[in-house]
C-alpha cells in the first residue's frame, strides 16, 4: 500500500493519528449502517415478492373478466359503459426517512365521498364479469400503490447499500492502510532522526571530554615544567 506524501514531522504524525482514529470510527459506523440496510433490504425484497404475486393474481382476474365481458358484450356497449368514469383518485406523495434515505409513501383519496361508488354505468346492459373486473380494479388499487412504494424503496436502499459498500471498502482497503503505513514511516523516520541526534550528541560529548582532558593534561604538564625550572 502506497503511503501518503507528507513531511515526517511530529505535527504531521499527530494529525495522521487523529485522522486514523476518525477513519476507524467512521468505518465501524458505515459497516453497521450497511448491515442494517441489508437487513431492511432483504425484508423489503420478501415483502415486494409477496405483494407482486398478490397484485399479479388480482390483475389476471381483472384481465380474465374483461376478456369475458368483451366476449359477451358488444364493443359499442362496453366502450359506452366505460366512457365516463364515476370515481377518481388524488395521489398524495410523502417521504419517510430510512437510514438517511428518503423513500416515498403513497396515499390516495377518492374524488367522491362514497369510495364504493365505482360503477360508471347501469347494470341492465352490462355483464357480471365487467362488474367483477371493475370491483377487482378498485380493490387492487391500494395494493398497486403499496407495491410501487415498496419497489421504489427497494431500489433506493439498493443504491444506498452500494454507495455505503464503496465507502466501507475505500476506508478499509485504501485510507486506513495508507494512514497506518504513513504513520509507521514517520515514526521510523523520527526514531532514526532521534538515534542520529543521540549519536551526534555522544560524539560532541566525547569531543568535549577529550578537549577537557587535553586541557587538563596541558595544564598539568605546564605546572610540572614550571616546577622543574624553579627547582
Amino acid at each position: 500500500m502506497a503511503r501518503l506524501n507528507v513531511n515526517p514531522t511530529r505535527m504531521v504524525l499527530t494529525s495522521l493519528k487523529k485522522r486514523l482514529k476518525v477513519a476507524v470510527k467512521g468505518h465501524k459506523m458505515l459497516k453497521d449502517k450497511r448491515d442494517e440496510l441489508m437487513k431492511q433490504f432483504l425484508e423489503l425484497a420478501r415483502e415486494n415478492k409477496s405483494l407482486r404475486e398478490q397484485v399479479e393474481s388480482y390483475l389476471n382476474n381483472v384481465y380474465s373478466n374483461f376478456v369475458i365481458a368483451s366476449a359477451v358484450m358488444s364493443t359499442e356497449v362496453l366502450e359506452e359503459a366505460l366512457m365516463y368514469p364515476k370515481q377518481g383518485v388524488a395521489i398524495d406523495v410523502k417521504n419517510k426517512n430510512v437510514m438517511s434515505v428518503d423513500v416515498p409513501v403513497f396515499d390516495f383519496k377518492t374524488t367522491t365521498d362514497d369510495a364504493s361508488n365505482i360503477y360508471p354505468y347501469g347494470f341492465a346492459n352490462t355483464s357480471a364479469e365487467l362488474d367483477n373486473a371493475i370491483e377487482n380494479q378498485f380493490k387492487i388499487f391500494p395494493e398497486l400503490l403499496k407495491l410501487a412504494a415498496v419497489e421504489k424503496e427497494v431500489q433506493l436502499l439498493a443504491a444506498e447499500i452500494e454507495k455505503t459498500r464503496r465507502r466501507v471498502n475505500a476506508l478499509e482497503y485504501v485510507m486506513i492502510p495508507q494512514f497506518q503505513e504513513t504513520i509507521k514511516y514517520i515514526q521510523m523516520k523520527l526514531d532514526e532522526n532521534e538515534r542520529g541526534n543521540q549519536t551526534r550528541l555522544m560524539k560532541v560529548k566525547d569531543m568535549m571530554l577529550k578537549e577537557i582532558i587535553e586541557e587538563k593534561q596541558a595544564n598539568t604538564n605546564a605546572a610540572l615544567d614550571e616546577y622543574s625550572q624553579n627547582h
